[in-house]
């Protein structure tokens, strides 16, 4: 497979640092999935059609990278494609989501990772709707559900704009 991205910035033009996890941090990332995950996340797996658990959410918020937490897609660009996957016309930010050329299984796709952890989270093809085209099939198992109310997870410890700033207490809060 041939990376067919650009060259990522430490911090994406959203603000979150694109910087690959520590070995340790990795190490313990990876301790925390089960084995459907690391199946699709590490070795470039498939779930099967039209049973992942991410299929049919409709709630508003964002999708991030089950492994780093990175936020890969919005619950706005999400749509019902029929192909059993949750499909996406467009990511959180462009620069989340590495492109990487697959020649795997006598075809030639284009693979789609998290920019700063690379786990596999799916495939990118050219048949979605207005306003890209492009339809971001996914592993429900890739991507874990943030609602629009939660902070994002903070996995790595690096503190805003992963989850949220903490909030400034209220003038009659106990300190």
């Amino acid at each position: 497979m041939t990376d067919v991205s650009a060259q990522h910035e430490t911090r994406s033009k959203s603000g979150f640092d694109l910087s690959p996890p520590s070995a340790q941090q990795r190490a313990a990332l990876e301790a925390s999935l089960t084995p459907d995950e690391a199946q699709v996340l590490l070795k470039h797996g498939t779930e099967a059609p039209f049973c992942g658990g991410l299929l049919g959410n409709k709630d508003d918020g964002a999708y991030v990278c089950r492994l780093c937490g990175l936020p890969l897609f919005r619950s706005r660009a999400k749509f019902e494609s029929g192909t059993g996957w949750p499909s996406f016309w467009a990511p959180f930010d462009p620069g989340h989501v590495k492109e990487v050329r697959d020649l795997s299984h006598g075809m030639v796709r284009t693979e789609t990772r998290c920019a700063r952890c690379d786990s596999h989270q799916g495939h990118l093809f050219p048949d979605g709707p207005p306003p890209t085209r492009n339809r971001y099939c996914i592993n429900s198992v890739s991507l874990e559900f943030v609602g629009a109310s939660q902070a994002l997870p903070d996995k790595l410890g690096r503190g805003a704009p992963e989850g949220q700033p903490p909030a400034a207490p209220e003038a009659d809060s106990p300190a």
